[in-house]
């Protein structure tokens, strides 16, 4: 897994989760997500392991 910040078409930025293949050259399955998204996920994974 990797997590890059990466801009499309001169949107704005945002965070790219993905596997990739040991060369580099193939990309998994992944999600990008916004900073607002990123940080309402943070805020659900804190509360789901808080329990």
């Amino acid at each position: 897994m990797e997590l890059n910040l990466v801009s499309w078409n001169g949107r704005e930025p945002k965070l790219d989760v993905r596997s990739w293949d040991p060369s580099h050259s193939r990309m998994g399955k992944g999600i990008a997500l916004t900073k607002e998204e990123a940080e309402r996920l943070r805020d659900a994974l804190g509360a789901y392991l808080a329990e």
